[in-house]
């Protein structure tokens, strides 16, 4: 692990310490500041729209005239891009190098493959488009397409896990690399050592182990969530786990019925642990992984969500869908979403064999009152979940993506998915577009309820309704930031 630098904050605000970008432990980064901005991917492809993808700028400053306001747009220079995951090109990874700097926001474009590159550093509150990587040149040096998570290495590169070829083929997939001055590099993993399917990753440096999951084919989910798919084989239930730095493919672990399309993947905060959880999207399962004594790595059920009986659905039963999930960075608590349910838990994990539901709310969902969609319990009765509306809104669609502040108290939340299966699942999102509502934590007890101050409301942006996604602090958060 890097040494513990002086600790003050920049003059730019952002909370890096002078050694590095970041910092130097995941409880010193709970003491820093708090968050002002939050940067937000924007979605018109798959809408109806035809405007560009946007990063928004959201002002999340309690004390501000514009609290809970997109301030800035920047939209990308092309259409049909999805912009979708986000990360960083530098990170608590480089926090002993004090050359790097977490100045650029890396954001690909899941559809159509481009990866760009945002200064967020000249003006935080305005950020510029930096650089376009080009799809043709990923795929003439690589092979790859439909980049998903990306992030930074101690080394200065980015990686980018990609989740399939140009054709939609998961076969294709494997993982990214950008230098650091986001040139393709080519391929991380060894030839021969590409995953079934990708998705999300994690690395582990003191375990030299990095793990991957498993979404679907691209030709499959960008058609929408189909079962005929599921049983043609082309959604995964697998982890890879990899040499760290390497790039071999050690071991696969298939998750089996209990453990379809895994999404989600983090180990614990603490560098030295060799734990960590993966959320399992169709069966809405959380599952442990875990080191054995020989070396290899297990799993186990830790927290299941039922499937719900309904009426006036497509299927007889309605999963859960936990489509993210996070972890607090002392490691304490654990999060996760049922997009379909609509509701956000809490789980106390500091046992992570046995974890304990702490708090959870109800903020939309297919089942919310008034919704045509009822559940049924053992005995037959039907009921529907109480979704208070705030500041006069209905909360539209489910909760999906989440991001906590540095300090455990602040939950944010969007509600789209991928246009494609937001069109299918919520058409109501689609056409009224996404929010962002905020969850006040009890960290001491645990306890979650709903901010009555903060709504941002996307269905009112300039260009029409658009589509909410993924979440980034210019300080660091506890989804992007990994410690060695």
């Amino acid at each position: 692990m890097s040494t513990v630098g002086e600790g003050k904050v920049s003059s730019n605000g952002h909370g890096c310490c002078k050694s590095g970008p970041g910092y130097a432990s995941p409880l010193e980064a709970i003491s820093g500041p708090r968050e002002s901005l939050i940067y937000v991917t924007s979605v018109y492809t798959g809408t109806g729209i035809e405007k560009p993808d946007y990063l928004a700028t959201v002002d999340v400053d309690p004390n501000s005239p514009t609290y809970s306001k997109v301030i800035h747009r920047l939209p990308v220079p092309y259409l049909g891009d999805e912009l979708h995951h986000t990360g960083w090109n530098s990170c608590s990874s480089c926090h002993g190098d004090p050359s790097a700097d977490r100045r650029f926001l890396i954001v690909p474009a899941l559809v159509s493959g481009r990866v760009y590159v945002v200064d967020v550093k000249t003006n935080p509150r305005a950020p510029s488009l930096h650089k376009v990587v080009e799809p043709a040149d990923i795929i003439q040096k690589t092979g790859l397409a439909y980049p998903h998570t990306s992030h930074c290495l101690a080394s200065g590169d980015i990686m980018i896990s990609c989740l399939g070829d140009k054709d939609g083929n998961a076969a294709g997939n494997g993982f990214l690399l950008l230098d650091s001055e986001f040139n393709v590099k080519g391929r991380w993993e060894k030839p021969g050592h590409s995953p079934l399917f990708g998705y999300d990753f994690w690395y582990q440096p003191r375990h030299n182990t990095m793990i991957s999951t498993s979404w679907g084919a691209p030709s499959a989910f960008t058609k929408g969530f189909n079962l005929q798919h599921l049983s043609d084989g082309l959604y995964g239930r697998h982890l890879h786990v990899y040499s760290w730095p390497g790039g071999e493919l050690r071991q696969t672990m298939d998750l089996g019925d209990s453990g379809l399309i895994p999404l989600e993947i983090r180990f614990l905060h603490d560098p030295a642990k060799d734990t960590g959880f993966v959320g399992s999207a169709l069966t809405s399962n959380m599952i442990r992984f875990f080191k054995t004594q020989d070396e290899s790595w297990s799993h186990e059920v830790a927290i299941s969500v039922k499937p719900l009986k309904v009426q006036n659905w497509i299927l007889p039963e309605m999963p859960g869908l936990i489509t993210d999930f996070l972890i607090s960075l002392d490691d304490r608590f654990l999060y996760f979403v049922n997009w379909l349910h609509g509701d956000i838990r809490q789980y106390n994990i500091e046992d992570v064999k046995n974890p304990k539901l702490t708090g959870q709310v109800w903020v939309g969902g297919l089942i919310q009152k008034g919704s045509p969609v009822v559940a049924i319990t053992d005995d037959g009765e039907t009921w529907q979940a109480e979704v208070p509306e705030i500041q006069g809104n209905k909360l539209r669609g489910g909760p999906q993506m989440i991001q906590l502040s540095l300090d455990g108290k602040r939950l944010y939340a969007t509600n789209s998915l991928f246009s494609t299966w937001d069109k299918q699942f919520y058409p109501e999102l689609v056409q009224k577009g996404s929010h962002i509502i905020q969850i006040d934590v009890d960290t001491e007890k645990g306890g979650l309820k709903i901010n009555p101050n903060f709504f941002v409301d996307f269905g009112t942006e300039p260009d029409g309704p658009s589509l909410a996604h993924e979440m980034r602090y210019p300080g660091g958060d506890c989804t992007s930031d990994i410690w060695i």
